[in-house]
């Protein structure tokens, strides 16, 4: 009687074990990617909001709105990763402020 516990006991454990430990590797690869996904958010963001910052600044420093994004990365710096990101900026007028959208691009 006692083998016919330990026999199902070292079974249970052969089987158990390692469910429990995919579980745990599966649930920390979904932890992860989901980091991932809010990180990739938060960058688009960010580059969305340099933008608009860098459009003020040359506002602010030649009473003009840059006329497109060459504009800004010759005269500020900006710097865009055109690999992971679009960016569709659209002047209306030198007096107001343009139109950007920034859509991340498909893996």
């Amino acid at each position: 009687m006692k083998r016919d516990k330990s026999g199902v006991i070292s079974l249970l454990r052969g089987i158990l074990l390692p469910l429990a430990a995919a579980a745990v590797l599966l649930w920390f690869a979904m932890a992860v990617d989901s980091l991932n996904s809010g990180r990739s958010e938060e960058d688009l963001r960010q580059l969305e909001e340099t933008l608009r910052r860098s459009c003020v600044a040359c506002y602010a420093a030649e009473g003009v709105y840059p006329p497109n994004l060459d504009y800004l990365k010759d005269r500020y710096g900006l710097q865009i990763d055109e690999k992971r990101y679009t960016v569709r900026y659209t002047a209306f007028a030198e007096n107001l402020m343009p139109d950007i959208t920034v859509l991340e691009n498909a893996p």
